[in-house]
């Protein structure tokens, strides 16, 4: 039986797993503390890492960030979310904390292996996963492994220009998907959480048209066999995915035979954790 520790860094909220083979055995989930940064975070996951080597034997350590890494260099390379983690060697530290191996991904990469091998997403290559969340990213699947393009940054979905003249976004770009469709900016735009924004019909309908956009694009360039929706946005289940369908089969090429097979991820808040379960097993 392997042990395995996972970890799930989010701009909104982090969570850790112990998994003895492919249970899971052990569960915490806490908030990000934004203030507190990479520093705050670190010193959480030493915190429950500590309280349960006193139970379990971990044998490898897998990881999802919530932000670009540079797989090869297993580098985080920023956070847009939270501060301090730029060009930090996220793997280097846990190795040194833990003692056993420790490989990472960005949480969307993760995200794509938890519902391909674990979730929604079983039995479909390629898959496109997205999480719809605090913000936006994309995994890309096919055959076993994540398709993450020259130097670490394929299925960067959240940045793609849906609207040019639209509002300036974190990154310094203007009209990114994540601009206009990540919970981050939803309040931040309309003063209402997203869970709130999507009991309003009318928001939904609206909401849809951007949301089909960068889906569009994905489906044109991909053709995936199946795209897996994750994160807290997801979670609005049928009020928002029926709206999302018919508007992609509104927005898609007359003369495309594309599929427009979208589901939200079977593994709810776990998909990155499952992933990074996926991500050890390399070690």
């Amino acid at each position: 039986m392997k042990t395995t520790l996972a970890i799930d860094i989010g701009g909104t909220k982090f969570s850790m797993a112990v998994f003895e083979d492919d249970r899971m055995a052990r569960h915490v989930t806490r908030s990000t503390d934004k203030e507190g940064g990479k520093d705050w975070m670190l010193a959480q996951i030493a915190a429950i890492a500590g309280e349960w080597r006193g139970e379990f034997r971990f044998e490898r350590c897998g990881v999802g960030f919530g932000g670009p890494v540079n797989f090869a260099e297993q580098r985080v390379a920023l956070s847009t979310h939270v501060g301090g983690w730029r060009d930090f060697h996220l793997t280097a530290h846990l190795r040194d904390l833990l003692g056993i191996p420790v490989i990472m991904d960005n949480d969307a990469n993760a995200g794509a292996l938890g519902e391909a091998f674990h979730g929604a997403g079983r039995g479909f290559s390629p898959l496109f996963y997205m999480t719809l969340s605090t913000g936006i990213g994309g995994g890309i699947y096919r055959d076993g492994d994540i398709w993450r393009g020259a130097d670490s940054y394929g299925g960067e979905i959240g940045h793609l220009t849906t609207r040019p003249d639209g509002p300036e976004c974190l990154c310094g770009a203007r009209g990114c998907y994540e601009r206009m469709c990540s919970g981050l900016w939803l309040e931040h735009d309309h003063g209402k959480t997203a869970k709130e924004l999507l009991q309003d019909p009318a928001f939904v309908a609206r909401y849809v048209v951007d949301l089909a956009l960068g889906l569009k694009a994905c489906i044109m360039l991909l053709n995936p066999a199946r795209i897996v929706i994750g994160g807290g946005i997801s979670k609005a289940g049928d009020k928002l995915f029926g709206p999302l369908r018919a508007e992609l089969r509104r927005q898609i090429t007359d003369w495309s035979a594309a599929r427009i097979d979208v589901a939200p991820a079977a593994l709810g808040d776990d998909s990155v954790l499952y992933g990074a379960l996926a991500l050890a097993r390399n070690l």
